[in-house]
Formats: C-alpha cells, sequence, structure tokens
C-alpha cells in the first residue's frame, strides 16, 4: 500500500472548504447586504466641528425624542448628488443630520447653496475618523436613529430608487411605527 502524503491532502481540503465559503455566500438571505455591528448600539460620538454658518450637530440631538437619520456625505461623491433631492424630501418629515466626509470646506459649502441644505444640523469629518467609528465604509451612507440614540438600520449607498423604496423606506416606517 502506498504512503499518502499531507501534501496531497491539502489541496483537496482546501478546495472543499472554498466551496463551502461560497456555497454558504449564495444562500444568504440578502447577499447584497453590507451587515452592520452598529445596529442596535448608541450612535458614536459625533466631530464637534461644522461648517461656517452651520448649526452644530451634538450628541444630545441624537437622543432626543423621536427618529432622525444621520447622512455620512460628500460634495466629490456623485452617489450622494444623486440622493440629495431625496434628502431634501426627507427632511420634510423627520430631522436630517448631516455628516460631511473628507470635504474641502469650500466644496461642501458650494454644494449645498447649489442643491439647498436637507440638513437640520451638520457636522465635519476631515480626517475621516468619526466615519470609522460609525463603520462607513464609502459615502453616503445614511443611519436611522430612534430617540435613545439607537442606531436601528444602516443603509450603504444612494437613497435613490428601487434601493430606497425596497430596503430603505420599509425600515424607516417601521421604525416611525414603533416611536407611536
Amino acid at each position: 500500500m502506498a504512503k499518502l502524503s499531507p501534501l496531497m491532502i491539502l489541496p483537496p481540503v482546501v478546495f472543499a472548504a472554498l466551496a463551502a465559503t461560497f456555497l454558504w455566500g449564495m444562500n444568504r438571505d440578502d447577499p447584497g447586504k453590507l451587515p452592520s455591528a452598529m445596529i442596535g448600539r448608541q450612535a458614536p460620538a459625533v466631530p464637534q466641528t461644522t461648517l461656517p454658518g452651520k448649526t452644530q450637530l451634538t450628541d444630545a440631538m441624537l437622543r432626543e425624542p423621536g427618529v432622525k437619520l444621520v447622512n455620512f456625505w460628500a460634495s466629490w461623491c456623485p452617489p450622494c448628488r444623486a440622493e440629495h433631492p431625496t434628502l431634501t424630501a426627507l427632511s420634510e418629515q423627520l430631522p436630517v443630520y448631516g455628516i460631511d466626509l473628507k470635504d474641502p470646506e469650500a466644496n461642501a459649502l458650494s454644494f449645498l447653496a447649489e442643491d439647498g441644505d436637507p440638513f437640520a444640523a451638520l457636522a465635519t469629518d476631515p480626517r475621516g475618523r468619526t466615519a470609522i467609528d460609525w463603520g462607513v465604509t464609502a459615502p453616503p451612507e445614511t443611519f436611522i436613529v430612534n430617540g435613545e440614540g439607537e442606531i436601528l438600520y444602516r443603509h450603504a449607498g444612494p437613497l435613490i430608487r428601487e434601493d430606497y423604496e425596497n430596503r430603505f423606506l420599509p425600515e424607516l416606517e417601521r421604525a416611525l411605527a414603533a416611536e407611536d
């Protein structure tokens, strides 16, 4: 009987592990959904800086009664520009707070002057440290926060079209219903 080398067993074992990982990934409920470790936790601290002439976003605002949104955005971000009309419409129904991410001050102010300012209050995150604390991968990202400052939902990507209607709106409606 021939001896089997451990090196001959390694490739089939590695292949089986990869196949199992791929199979698990294909059978997830929503493979496009990016999980967030922040769901169910208190919102992290927000920066104590803002744009000139804008209301400073504070941690206390995130703990005020009612559902609110926190949106990470930047003027250099095309998807942020695409979702801007949606944020403007949402700001008529509930507080929308913005955190400007890695953006030159002049560019951010110009963007808000051109397209309107839907944000009830703003903070700036010039180095991206706060975005890391919140688990933001890339702007735009929007968080639904309840009256206790707890993050209920994280939406990665722009709030537009089917993604907005099918993924974000049901979560927002659920949050608003829970507040009543």
